[in-house]
């Protein structure tokens, strides 16, 4: 008997799931980890990583970086952004603490959401959602990105603010970190996000692996 079985991987983007328990449990493409020098980021008509560009400054991401599958961020996620134009027409950026050390980015993992970072990319709603790993017990206690150490929060913060900066002073830095909120918010920005691919996409079922 010939075994079937899949010729091809699914699309990061358009093929994984949001996971059934979004947007309180969400699972997350990991692009880049804290560990990278470079950034990667998903090529969209592929599917594959692709390398950016190096990191604009010596800081290294603070956390696992990378986006929410089957979210798109237009018109309700700019809605949720004082003074946003539009979304950034790119899927729900996500950064994921964990306390073990993940070095491999192309990974999918489920994280909890607990709150968010609000940034402008050049007056685009470009929300970094903050989650923590499910499996990771030691973050347990947190509930919402307050009960986080202000000295993590502020580290991401930090690299947001600064991630597209040109050192050669060639450029302007079109990112202005607007503030931060909590579970609730982040909460409603991935609906908001889901429902933006919905429209976009034209998919019938968000959750549907």
């Amino acid at each position: 008997m010939t075994k079937s079985f899949d010729r091809f991987r699914a699309h990061p983007w358009h093929g994984l799931s949001a996971g059934d328990e979004a947007p309180a449990i969400v699972e997350a493409y990991i692009e880049i980890t804290p560990f990278d020098a470079v950034k990667y980021e998903i090529d969209k008509r592929t599917g594959y990583l692709r390398v950016d560009r190096p990191q604009g400054s010596s800081a290294l991401p603070p956390t696992l970086y990378g986006f929410i599958p089957r979210t798109y961020c237009a018109g309700r996620v700019a809605a949720l952004t004082p003074n946003a134009t539009t979304g950034d027409g790119d899927p729900l950026d996500i950064c994921v603490l964990s306390q073990q050390r993940i070095d491999r980015a192309e990974v999918v993992l489920s994280a909890r959401v607990v709150g968010g970072i609000q940034v402008l990319d050049g007056g685009e709603a470009d929300d970094k959602i903050v989650a923590l790993l499910t499996s990771d017990t030691v973050f347990d206690y947190a509930k919402d990105i307050k009960h986080l150490t202000t000295a993590v929060v502020n580290r991401m913060i930090h690299y947001f603010a600064t991630y597209k900066m040109d050192m050669t002073g060639g450029k302007p830095n079109t990112i202005e970190v607007v503030g931060t909120y909590g579970a609730e918010q982040a909460r409603a920005v991935v609906d908001a996000a889901m429902a933006d691919y919905d429209e976009e996409f034209g998919v019938a079922d968000r959750r549907q692996s």
